[in-house]
């Protein structure tokens, strides 16, 4: 018996050696992806693309901001753009407390180092960076669209806001070592054709990210684009993303594509006025106030690319209060 304790012990004690130096070796020897060398010419082309990009479509300066949850659309506070600080806790469904970065102080990163946070999801320090910046997208797009981003992040006046660092729940504070992968820029970016076009910007603009449900942290693939996913709002109850497949009955396939460009024109700042929510009342996650800056060509085309994916029936109960 003494000997068979003895062994079963011994078992244990090399399983815990192994655990503890996989451990190690996730939290010391990754994400290993190093930085390009990399130079981009702040071209105006460049910085106007740029403009475009991180301030239309791909949501930079919004994510990296903070929002005013106590008005409809949670509009962003114009002074914060960039400066980051807009905070993702256990309240809102996230595993830990997490925060936008300033965006507007890279001064002392290398353009590779951008790239790589961008595309690869990796922090000038090394560091993993968590998926909610959605690095896992941006690496699809092409190398000239992220060139663009940074030469205008280039042109950013810096903003004194120190956000704190983030804290993420275990195990997912060490699993997040595995996450950053090298993006392949797969997509191209092709505005002659309408589809291709608006697939392009459909994923520039992370639309998956936000209307695909997850289980256990994961996106389930058949129900792609079909909304459902849940959004705690500060100001109380639950608002969950909507349904933008072409099923007729749940989703937007009845829709036209005038229909599709007004529902975010009427957002725009010359007609929409965020007004106050009450405490518990219906608020939209969307940043409609953010999107309806982009161009109806645009918008048409993403409505163009959305016809042509998997209709999913799944009716989606939009807000639920507390």
């Amino acid at each position: 018996m003494k000997k068979l304790i003895k062994i079963t012990l011994s078992v244990v004690a090399g399983l815990l050696l192994l655990i503890l130096a996989f451990i190690g070796y996730l939290l010391i020897f990754l994400p290993s992806i190093d930085p390009p060398e990399l130079k981009v010419e702040l071209t105006p082309e460049r910085i106007e693309r740029g403009d475009y990009l991180a301030n239309k479509l791909m949501g930079c300066m919004d994510c990296h901001a903070q929002r005013d949850w106590s008005k409809f659309t949670g509009p962003t506070f114009v002074n914060t753009r960039g400066g980051g600080g807009e905070k993702w806790s256990h309240s809102m469904g996230f595993p830990g407390e997490l925060y936008a970065p300033n965006i507007t102080k890279l001064q002392d990163w290398s353009d590779g180092e951008i790239y790589r946070a961008i595309t690869n999801g990796v922090s000038k320090d090394g560091s993993p960076l968590f998926p909610i910046m959605p690095y896992l997208t941006y690496g699809q797009l092409e190398k000239e669209d992220i060139y663009s981003v940074i030469a205008y992040l280039r042109t950013l006046e810096p903003q004194e806001n120190e956000v704190p660092e983030r804290e993420l729940d275990f195990p997912l504070n060490i699993i997040v070592n595995t996450m950053p992968t090298e993006g392949q820029h797969q997509l191209k970016l092709d505005p002659g054709n309408e589809v291709e076009y608006g697939k392009y910007l459909l994923t520039a603009a992370a639309c998956y990210d936000c209307h695909t449900k997850q289980e256990q942290g994961q996106y389930i693939e058949e129900m792609a684009y079909a909304g459902g996913m849940e959004f705690p709002l500060e100001t109380g109850g639950v608002v969950r993303s909507s349904n933008i497949t072409p099923d007729l009955e749940t989703g937007i396939g009845k829709w036209t594509k005038a229909q599709f460009i007004q529902k975010f024109k009427s957002y725009a700042d010359s007609g929409f006025v965020a007004y106050e929510v009450p405490e518990n009342e219906y608020n939209t996650f969307m940043p409609w106030t953010y999107y309806a800056s982009l161009p109806e060509k645009d918008l048409g085309a993403i409505f163009t690319y959305l016809q042509t994916i998997n209709p999913v029936q799944n009716k989606v109960e939009k807000f639920t209060a507390n």
